[in-house]
């Protein structure tokens, strides 16, 4: 088959430390050339890949100082996708859904993965103006606000079995990993931490649109945690990994609908467990007593940390090979794009028929 991949430009792929989406275009684009599918793959030009790379940008837009205006990026990255259509069957975006204006007059087909927040007010406006665009969702939890949209399937996020280390111990310390934002939570997770009498790491991303937030709520809290907080800013590579690894479990108390959440896989991949509140897609990867505790406050948190010997760090990992490899991801993607494939292309008379029916 042959495939375009359309990933985001904010970070390289994969990224060399935050960026889920662009970590999970990475682990789905080499599975597809393992198998020995033509791919091509639309990214920044600092990407590594064995896919043919068209390089749209000279490297992540959030790692150049010099860019200011991400979008039109972004829209010359569909110009060159739209330029390249016919030498394709599908085309997988993975971006936010510019190419939704033209995707009828591209010389292919193709698919959308939203990797967001999906909101009635900005998304059902679009998803009515265009219902025949295929969409696919990374939890059943994350269609819920606009469930009635051209959703194809949900294909949870897989990692390659692997990409992390199985640590059939952990350390003492409890971890809060990812990107340093309201909604996810960071100073719930020091008082957690602080209340089970355990250390914690924080290694999370100051996006510069939360650097005012991180300034005025998290770092006076990290300042006066000093005692039991290890602070270690954004990190990647051998050293995320082997942070993952060795902690005792991963904290995850969010405070809003979480769409997915790779690190919650990549933790169990190490046979590290999670503590996460009962939030968006948590109920659809933590099997509660398995691979970690599903909580609803910080009360039940520091009450599971307490209950952590209580899980199997071998029966964690197992969880992860059944459920979250990045061979059933493209397996689950493939049956999408079977699914869209076989699907007859609109014609003229079907689009003015929806359009009357929308009132367009």
């Amino acid at each position: 088959m042959r495939i375009a991949q359309v990933a985001p430009l904010y970070e390289s792929v994969p990224p060399s430390a935050y960026g889920a989406t662009e970590r999970v275009v990475s682990y789905l684009t080499e599975e597809l050339v393992r198998r020995n599918h033509d791919v091509t793959l639309y990214a920044s030009a600092d990407s590594a890949t064995r896919a043919k790379l068209v390089p749209v940008c000279e490297r992540g837009l959030w790692r150049d100082a010099a860019v200011w205006d991400t979008l039109t990026h972004h829209v010359r990255q569909l110009a060159l996708v739209a330029r390249d259509a016919d030498a394709f069957d599908i085309v997988h975006f993975h971006g936010d859904p510019l190419h939704f204006a033209l995707a009828d007059s591209l010389a292919c087909r193709t698919l959308t993965t939203l990797h967001g927040r999906l909101l009635p007010v900005d998304h059902g406006p679009l998803f009515r103006q265009c219902p025949f665009a295929p969409l696919v969702s990374i939890s059943n939890s994350q269609r819920k606000p606009v469930a009635w949209a051209n959703w194809q399937r949900t294909v949870h996020h897989g990692l390659p079995i692997d990409e992390f280390d199985f640590e059939p111990a952990g350390d003492s310390y409890l971890l809060f990993l990812g990107r340093m934002m309201p909604e996810k939570r960071p100073d719930l997770a020091i008082e957690i931490a602080r209340r089970a009498g355990m250390p914690l790491k924080v290694a999370a991303k100051v996006h510069p649109g939360e650097r005012e937030y991180f300034r005025q709520q998290v770092e006076p809290l990290l300042q006066r945690s000093r005692d039991f907080v290890d602070y270690l800013g954004e990190i990647g590579g051998h050293v995320r990994k082997q942070v993952l690894a060795h902690a005792r479990a991963l904290l995850f108390p969010i405070e809003w609908d979480e769409p997915f959440g790779l690190t919650l896989i990549e933790a169990m991949a190490c046979g590290t467990p999670v503590i996460a509140f009962h939030r968006g897609a948590i109920p659809e990867i933590v099997e509660h007593g398995v691979n970690g505790f599903m909580v609803d406050n910080v009360d039940e948190a520091v009450a599971a940390v307490a209950r952590l010997d209580e899980i199997d760090r071998a029966a964690c990992r197992r969880s992860f090979e059944a459920r979250f490899s990045a061979a059933r991801m493209t397996d689950d993607y493939l049956q999408a794009y079977e699914a869209v494939l076989a699907t007859p292309p609109r014609t003229a008379a079907s689009a003015a028929a929806c359009d009357t029916a929308f009132g367009r």
